[in-house]
């Protein structure tokens, strides 16, 4: 019997690969003459540099850039193969690089995802996977482009400073100075949200708030980032106010697609094609994913649906193990899943959990194959 183990990280406690070892420790467990394969997965957000080198075999460069708010820091990305680079912008410009009093999309800027692209051109990269998920950003990815050669000019002629506030003042922008090297460059932007750049499901009014914006900042974010796309439009020749995607990761998707030529698309499949997950599991007799809470954004776009679809496609039977359920987790069912296994109430309370992640995930995980196999045997002696 062979069993995949494709999990995300458990946001807080455990990561993508941290889990999928425990995930395989519980497997184990329950059916030691299984051939159990650890398959990290993510979906573009933080997690992603790691799960991809993990299960691919590549490598990870460290490289100071700047956070968002200018600070240096070291962040990390991943070569795969000898040209391909895999870069989370989490690592430069996310929200685990500022405090909680910290957080201010108005300033807050890509600059040091910028930083991370010219690294990977440096190093003879001319394919690379940038993942949008967890960005402390609201700058339209302006703040990269600057790194990379873009300047953004007001009425007088004068570069803006830093964050998507700025952009209200955005009168031109000249893009002689880009890097010419991403004229040879292949660039996939992947994302968990397909938001456009404004508008009610915009970058903004949508994800704002929980990078600090008040309502009335959130506006007037929308409207800076409105007047960035109107220019880009206007001055880069690319459309990107309605582009599906565009408005991910505080408008980065838009900065991508018109200054780097990216092509948006969802970040599961990416990572998936990336570590050969739909090889993997052809053939297979269960695969196992999970991740820390599940609920009604779980179906949208995440790991753990991408996987249970990929899954579903090959004919092999999922199961999901999670710590908590959130609102709307019953969504996971329609992508083909044919079960939850939980770690909160089961196995304990969410405190032990979180201070025994691995112990009381690889628990949860035997608990689960074991009900896979009785409902397996049951089914067996029915037909018979």
């Amino acid at each position: 019997m062979r069993i995949i183990i494709a999990p995300q990280e458990f946001k807080g406690s455990l990561t993508a690969a941290e889990a999928a070892e425990a995930m395989a420790v519980g497997a184990r467990e329950a059916l030691p003459s299984a051939m159990v394969e650890p398959v990290p997965m993510s979906d573009g957000g933080p997690g992603t540099v790691e799960a991809v080198v993990t299960a691919s075999g590549g490598r990870t460069v460290a490289t100071m850039v700047r956070d968002p708010l200018g600070r240096p820091v070291a962040a990390e990305w991943g070569t795969v193969g000898e040209a391909t680079a895999v870069i989370e912008m989490a690592a430069a410009a996310g929200l685990l690089r500022v405090t909680v009093d910290e957080r201010d999309p108005r300033r807050a800027s890509t600059y040091g995802v910028g930083e991370l692209v010219l690294a990977a051109l440096g190093a003879g990269c001319r394919r690379l996977i940038i993942g949008q998920g967890g960005s402390a950003t609201n700058d339209g990815g302006a703040g990269m482009a600057q790194a990379l050669g873009v300047r953004f000019l007001d009425e007088d002629g004068g570069e803006l400073p830093p964050g998507g506030a700025a952009l209200a003042r955005l009168e031109r922008i000249d893009v002689s100075g880009l890097d010419p090297r991403l004229a040879d460059c292949e660039v996939v932007a992947a994302t968990d949200v397909m938001n456009p750049l404004c508008g009610l499901e915009g970058a903004s009014l949508v994800y704002g708030p929980q990078k600090g914006a008040s309502p009335e900042v959130a506006r007037e974010l929308d409207a800076a980032l409105r007047r960035y796309g109107e220019v880009v439009e206007r001055d880069a020749g690319v459309p990107v106010l309605d582009v599906p995607g565009a408005g991910a990761a505080g408008g980065l998707g838009a900065g991508l697609i018109a200054f780097l030529g990216a092509r948006i698309e969802p970040g599961v499949e990416v990572v998936a094609e990336v570590v050969r997950l739909h090889q993997r599991v052809r053939g297979a007799d269960l695969v196992l994913t999970g991740e820390g809470k599940l609920d009604g954004q779980t179906g949208y776009g995440k790991t753990v649906a991408g996987v249970a679809r990929i899954a579903a496609a090959e004919g092999v039977p999922v199961i999901v193990v999670a710590g908590t359920l959130g609102e709307g987790w019953e969504r996971i069912l329609e992508t083909g899943v044919e079960g939850v296994e939980l770690i909160v109430p089961r196995l304990g309370t969410l405190e032990e959990a979180m201070e025994r992640p691995a112990e009381m995930l690889a628990a949860a995980t035997a608990w689960a194959v074991n009900g896979w196999l009785r409902l397996r045997s049951a089914a067996g002696k029915q037909r018979g």
